[in-house]
């Protein structure tokens, strides 16, 4: 095959780095913003937080500062009266570190970049807080391992994940001459751990552990031993005459017995388990002034930066010393970062304006007044694509006086109406969240008259629709609904 040269011409979709960065910047929620910015600040030495009084006294400190020419540009004139030689432009399919040479990274080995988000103590588990207690208690080698192996087996809610007979059988092989009463035996030393209730085999079980820690003159409290211990499916299912004739009590002294049952935790493993804090703070807040709905960025989520004076005027020599261009470097690539975030704010801001505009009915009247609406409706409107849309609304939240939401949470699906309008999903869940808290809790509504409500207001959703809504609000069936006792 004869090998040759040809010339082809195309066209590519290619992002410069600038484009890459302001996409990077978009995406972060506010903490992973605030971290970048912290992380900017701490390896550019051309960035700094814009505060006048920190100025001020940086020339206070620093009394034979050279002064600085009067420009426009003032940080990229030179000592001739001409601009550096820092492109106005990155070529496109390259990154910062094949351009620049970043000085170090955030963090490192150094013991003080070390956040304080870290630094908090381990989360106590439901494994490690019985594993603890039972080296406060004192048993012998061969019941500690069997009580280990028990511990090993609980799980998050707290009851075991084998039954006893399981774990006899899994310790044969390590301990001789294993009878399952010594298993027993420990077990029951281990369900009076801390939390009451813990490692039982069932619902009942830990119910009954949890009634029998309590004191013998405790009101019901031998009536409510025979009912979960007996007649708990009775009692699930609400069949209050049946209880009453097996029991030998009257329907005020079954309401007590019932009483003190709702009273334990029917999973007492979760108090244990301690979750990290998420804490979520608002992008932008929405009031109204003067009777119009006003939207302004949230000024403590990104301080606002600058360049600083007195690094950008050393910057004097057109030489390509390695100081020199690791600060041509710095520059550059700080007057990108500022242009990036804001770039980000003003986008979030107009993305958040238009929400306003169109969900002024979830701002007046809350979820019931939310208008159908989808990413294409802010995306034509602002004339940018729906993958940018996407990127904004996507952990950003909103301080609104109905609370903080997040901006996906104004996107729904819309359903038809019988005048030829639509309405929105999440006004319909807001809908049959509140029938279903105003309904008879002893003849609770069915997924069917919940329909038929719906369209005498008009809003045609089927049964099936109705089962959906209801079950992505983790909302019980009506049979589990009913309450009688």
């Amino acid at each position: 095959m004869k090998q040759s040269l040809h010339l082809r011409q195309g066209l590519n979709l290619t992002m410069t780095p600038q484009l890459q960065q302001a996409i990077k910047l978009l995406q972060m929620s506010t903490l992973d913003l605030q971290q970048e910015i912290q992380q900017a600040l701490e390896t550019n030495m051309m960035l700094e937080i814009n505060e006048e009084e920190g100025v001020a006294q940086l020339a206070d400190s620093l009394p034979d500062t050279p002064p600085e020419k009067k420009s426009d540009h003032e940080d990229t004139v030179t000592s001739e009266g001409s601009q550096t030689d820092i492109p106005d432009d990155l070529p496109v399919d390259t990154s910062w570190e094949d351009i620049y040479d970043t000085v170090m990274e955030a963090g490192g080995n150094n013991a003080e970049a070390v956040e304080f988000e870290s630094q908090h103590s381990q989360a106590t588990s439901l494994i490690g807080h019985l594993m603890w207690q039972l080296e406060l208690t004192p048993f012998s080698e061969r019941d500690h391992a069997i009580a280990t192996a028990i511990i090993d087996s609980v799980n998050n809610d707290g009851y075991l994940s084998f039954p006893p007979e399981d774990i006899h059988q899994g310790l044969l092989n390590q301990l001789t001459d294993l009878e399952l009463d010594e298993v027993m035996a420990v077990l029951h030393r281990i369900q009076h751990f801390d939390p009451v209730g813990v490692c039982a085999q069932d619902l009942s079980d830990c119910l009954r552990l949890q009634l029998e820690q309590l004191p013998e003159t405790t009101p019901c409290r031998s009536e409510a031993l025979q009912v979960v211990s007996h007649y708990l499916d009775l009692l699930a299912t609400q069949e209050q005459a049946k209880l009453m004739r097996r029991l030998g009590l009257s329907e005020r002294q079954l309401d007590a017995v019932v009483a003190l049952i709702r009273t334990l935790d029917p999973k007492p493993g979760l108090s244990i388990q301690a979750a990290d804090s998420e804490y979520v703070v608002p992008d932008v807040y929405v009031t109204k002034h003067n009777g119009k709905w006003q939207v302004n960025l949230n000024p403590d989520i990104a301080p606002k930066l600058r360049i600083n004076p007195y690094y950008s005027a050393m910057i004097k020599r057109a030489d390509n010393s390695r100081d020199n261009a690791c600060m041509k470097d710095h520059l550059q690539e700080a007057r990108w970062f500022i242009k990036s975030l804001h770039s980000r704010n003003e986008t979030l801001l107009l993305v958040a304006k238009s929400i306003v505009e169109k969900q002024t009915g979830f701002l007046e009247h809350g979820s019931i007044a939310m208008k159908p609406m989808v990413l294409r409706d802010i995306a034509e409107e602002l004339e940018l694509h729906e993958s940018t849309i996407s990127r904004v609304t996507t952990q950003k939240y909103m301080h609104t006086p109905n609370g903080i939401v997040e901006f996906k949470y104004f996107f729904s699906s819309h359903v038809s109406t019988q005048g030829g309008g639509e309405c929105s999903s999440t006004a319909i869940r807001a809908l049959i969240k509140e029938l279903i808290g105003n309904e008879d809790i002893a003849k609770p509504l069915s997924d069917s008259k919940i329909a038929e409500f719906l369209k005498e207001k008009g809003i045609n959703v089927a049964r099936r629709t109705i089962a959906k809504y209801r079950e992505a609000m983790l909302i019980s069936p009506s049979s589990q609904r009913k309450r009688i006792l």
